[in-house]
């Protein structure tokens, strides 16, 4: 992951339970989860505007979310001028918006 990255402390956790998650469930799966997650990185660090923008927040707060491919998840995070904010690793079923308060920090 590039330094051009600032993850939550709340996103960290999430990525680290779900690539244990999957792990549990299948030898490797929790190292396959975190390539499709270093491949969307690696897609919002080349072109950070191309993620959907998140419904349900202000219209000031322009985060966005992109899609992590073959699993149920999304990367949620804020381009800024110093950095790109990963606020979560959200789960495609879980609460939607459960994570906007970390918008504020």
């Amino acid at each position: 992951m590039s330094g051009r990255f600032r993850l939550e402390p709340e996103a960290s956790a999430e990525l680290e339970h779900a690539a244990l998650w999957y792990e549990d469930e299948r030898r490797g799966l929790g190292t396959d989860f975190l390539d499709a997650v270093d491949a969307t990185l690696a897609r919002i660090a080349e072109w950070p505007d191309a993620g959907s923008k998140v419904r349900g927040l202000p219209a000031d707060v322009p985060a966005r979310h992109a899609p992590v491919s073959g699993f149920p998840y999304h990367i949620a995070y804020l381009v800024t001028s110093t950095d790109i904010r990963i606020l979560a690793f959200t789960h495609d079923h879980r609460e939607p918006g459960y994570w906007f308060s970390r918008v504020k920090k």
